[in-house]
């Protein structure tokens, strides 16, 4: 076995033979490359053409490490001369066109900045954090170029913070696949306006069946000037998350007009009060059930907290309807202030609540997606760039699988 076919296998090189190596430095291995069955190829449509010549200047791709060595592969590339396209550069078969590096390293740089951050993937793979940086991000944006959305059926719609001085990002989720489809910089109505504006056509805006979002102006009205066909619905947590502000401001409430011996009394139960039925010990219970006694406006909140409950778990629209009208009468009548600014919040948005039974629909998966968003942007101690922080949010729970954009042969870890 000659030296260079040693080379090729050691380094596991497919589509490429091995012409000639050398060292330099003392951590640098050139290797001296041409394609192998597969050169001579139009870059546009992949045909065999003529060859007219071999470019006078060397280029070169960095390729994965080995063995502490910096592996760089050197080639002439040939212009030829296609049927369709002319005269041409032919493609080069290992790496992107203008490309630095090969397939080889760019899947390593995708799939290590997936479950780590960039600056250890660079130390990982000897290369500058800078160069891993602007490497990432052409890969993204080439995947992405071009990409257009498919099946659009259910979409959400939240923000996410990014960085330090209130500076948000819009995303919007597909429902079904559970990733994120698009983002934008903002959360005003011109940002979510882009979207349906600039990466939706009309007739996808009309195959949206169902939206959720929360209870913001902002993305409700954009939703019902887009989207003609589409039921609005109000997402389940952020209704439970006002309701849970109404109940801790009467015991805040309750809190500040009581006095020392009363405070005991009223002390801890912060907690207690957020906690759903189906989570609290009997124990909790009997705790709430002593306040008829102890304040009995903190009772008659919690009270109807637990009733609210309920409404979750009907099937049928009329018998939800009903139940909340009952409970928002209950709930004027209660003569708690937070609870009945609460009703009238329901009121605004009483369509938006009550499709929650016919759909069960909730941003549920949008709350897990932020939550991995968030880990990698913790990971990261923020980004410094909107660019930076859009190009981790589709590596990671993007609606495509980038690494797998790589040729099936150059996936190799």
């Amino acid at each position: 076995m000659t030296a260079n076919k040693a080379i090729g296998k050691l380094l596991r090189f497919q589509g490429l033979k091995v012409v000639d190596f050398a060292f330099e430095g003392r951590d640098r291995l050139l290797i001296l490359v041409k394609p192998h069955k597969n050169g001579c190829r139009c870059p546009e449509c992949g045909r065999r053409g003529t060859i007219l010549r071999t470019r006078p200047e060397v280029r070169w791709w960095r390729d994965i490490s080995v063995g502490g060595w910096s592996v760089v592969l050197q080639y002439c590339p040939r212009e030829i001369l296609c049927a369709t396209h002319g005269r041409v550069t032919e493609a080069i078969p290992w790496a992107d066109p203008y490309a630095r590096i090969t397939y080889r390293l760019e899947y390593l740089i995708l799939r290590y900045c997936q479950i780590m951050t960039q600056k250890a993937a660079a130390e990982l793979l000897h290369i500058s954090p800078s160069t891993l940086s602007d490497t990432l991000h052409r890969s993204i944006t080439r995947v992405r170029k071009g990409h257009r959305l498919r099946g659009l059926k259910r979409i959400g719609i939240d923000e996410v913070s990014y960085a330090k001085g209130h500076k948000y990002a819009t995303l919007v989720y597909d429902l079904e696949r559970a990733c994120v489809v698009w983002a934008g910089r903002g959360k005003e109505r011109e940002t979510i306006d882009v979207f349906f504006n600039e990466v939706l056509s009309p007739y996808q805006k009309e195959r949206i069946e169902w939206a959720c979002c929360d209870m913001s102006q902002t993305y409700i009205g954009a939703i019902e000037d887009h989207c003609p066909n589409a039921t609005l619905v109000l997402d389940r947590f952020h209704i439970v998350k006002a309701l849970n502000g109404a109940i801790d401001e009467v015991r805040k409430e309750q809190w500040r007009l009581a006095g020392g011996d009363e405070r005991k009394v009223l002390k801890g139960l912060r907690w207690l009060l957020y906690r759903h039925s189906s989570t609290r010990t009997p124990q909790d219970t009997r705790t709430l059930k002593a306040l008829n006694k102890g304040n009995a406006r903190i009772y008659r909140a919690w009270v109807l907290k637990d009733q609210f409950e309920h409404f979750w778990e009907y099937k049928a629209p009329w018998a939800a309807e009903r139940f909340m009208k009952r409970w928002m009468t209950s709930a004027l009548r209660s003569r708690l202030e937070p609870l009945r600014k609460f009703v009238r919040t329901l009121r605004e948005h009483y369509a938006g609540v009550l499709a929650f039974v016919g759909s069960r629909l909730t941003n549920a998966i949008s709350e897990g997606l932020n939550r991995i968003i968030r880990i990698v942007k913790n990971r990261a101690s923020g980004f410094r760039t909107f660019d930076a922080f859009t190009d981790m949010i589709f590596l990671t729970v993007g609606d495509v699988d980038i690494p797998a954009r790589i040729p099936r042969h150059f996936r190799t870890l």
